[in-house]
């Protein structure tokens, strides 16, 4: 009987294991570099708008090494928090914002639930057309506005020049087009049985809306929630033309144009003010971050 003999001794090729983790590990590296990187921008103007709040103004017009504190104070804390114009300016902001977010919300659900559940002929087009709308600049914007407002109020006897209320209705036309883009990605990736499974059980649309929609896309409201809050209390153009005496101004135009006296820049509470500002939008976003990600996120795909 022939016996088959087999050679061990040839080559041998050897696979690269581990060349996928290899791979990985050097993209995570080169992941935390540019990380780390986009973190030392972000990070580097609020540490400096921190430590020149600290400062008096004395130690800040002597020049001296601008990223230490030699002698710490909180002096200008306690003058804008005891401010009366400081406490307006945060207050004119405030009410415009929740009226704006509220406002923004009420028209922009519903529009957003029309036009992506209730098919009709140019829905499509109609939205495309609400997000194109967002992407008109500001600059070219607010010089017919200012004349169509001035005009009004002078037809009509009602002031809304120099009025902070006539923000209530400008600024809607930023906020309502993006967050009506957004709630249309977030309705549409709803799965279809749902509406299919209300209508057979005899609800209306608005029953439809509020009963079904609004709860399992609570994701994307907060996330335009979110976007129509930090518009509105961060706009600056705007209420610059809009409002010029003191106790009608919102606190991005409130800081400067009380804080900046001719040449003469107040750095220590103008610091401190933007720091103030940017308090509330921070807080938000640190709560609600999760939501926000995943009402920008939903749209990309469709259920």
């Amino acid at each position: 009987m022939a016996t088959l003999t087999i050679d061990k001794t040839g080559p041998r090729r050897n696979p690269a294991y581990g060349s996928m983790s290899r791979d990985r590990a050097w993209a995570l590296k080169w992941s935390y570099v540019f990380l780390t990187i986009f973190a030392a921008f972000s990070l580097v103007p609020p540490l400096y708008m921190l430590i020149t709040s600290l400062k008096s103004s004395r130690e800040i017009s002597a020049a001296t090494n601008p990223w230490w504190v030699f002698h710490p104070t909180l002096d200008n804390y306690i003058q804008l928090l005891t401010s009366n114009q400081f406490l307006t300016f945060f207050f004119n902001s405030a009410m415009v914002s929740i009226f704006v977010v509220t406002i923004t919300m009420l028209i922009s659900v519903p529009a957003a639930f029309a036009l992506a559940r209730m098919r009709f002929w140019g829905s499509a087009t109609l939205a495309t057309g609400v997000f194109l709308t967002y992407l008109i600049p500001d600059t070219l914007l607010f010089i017919p506005l200012f004349k169509m407002f001035a005009s009004f109020g002078d037809w009509s006897g009602i002031p809304l020049i120099n009025r902070w209320y006539v923000l209530l209705i400008i600024y809607p036309t930023l906020t309502v087009p993006f967050c009506t883009w957004i709630m249309i990605g977030y309705f549409a990736s709803i799965p279809k049985e749902l509406d299919e499974a209300a209508i057979i059980d005899g609800a209306s649309w608005f029953q439809t809306l509020t009963r079904i929609f609004i709860p399992v896309a609570m994701p994307g409201i907060i996330a335009a929630t979110i976007f129509a809050f930090t518009v509105s209390w961060a706009q600056f153009l705007y209420p610059l033309v809009f409002t010029t005496s003191v106790d009608q101004l919102v606190l991005p135009v409130g800081i400067i144009t009380t804080l900046i006296k001719g040449d003469v820049f107040n750095w220590g509470q103008i610091m401190t003010g933007a720091l103030l500002g940017a308090a509330p939008p921070l807080i938000i976003y640190a709560f609600l971050m999760d939501y926000y990600v995943a009402g920008l996120t939903a749209g990309a795909t469709k259920g």
